[in-house]
């Protein structure tokens, strides 16, 4: 698991998008017919969101979790040639098991 020099605030994620094979059937698919990945593994999580009485919700995934999330979800970071996605956690789909 890539160590990522960004840390999320409140109820964000660093997500490191899982890129999918790039070649059917033979033939190579190029960059700008791909869709973007909607799976990712978590990289760093935020403390929580602060609540109306400034208390901190639990976050339900951790480091390390495999997530699924919105197509359009997020920010997409470059950092060192590396491309990240930063997403609030009501974006994350689910978490594969």
């Amino acid at each position: 698991m890539a160590e990522v020099k960004i840390k999320p605030l409140g109820d964000r994620v660093i997500v490191k998008p899982i890129e999918r094979e790039t070649m059917k059937g033979g033939i190579i698919i190029p960059d700008t017919a791909k869709e973007k990945p909607m799976e990712g593994e978590v990289l760093a999580v935020g403390p929580g969101k602060l609540n109306d009485k400034g208390e901190r919700a639990a976050m339900d995934v951790k480091k390390g979790d495999r997530v699924l999330y919105g197509k359009y979800s997020g920010t997409e970071v470059k950092l060192d040639d590396e491309t990240y996605l930063i997403i609030h956690q009501d974006e994350i789909l689910g978490i594969l098991g």
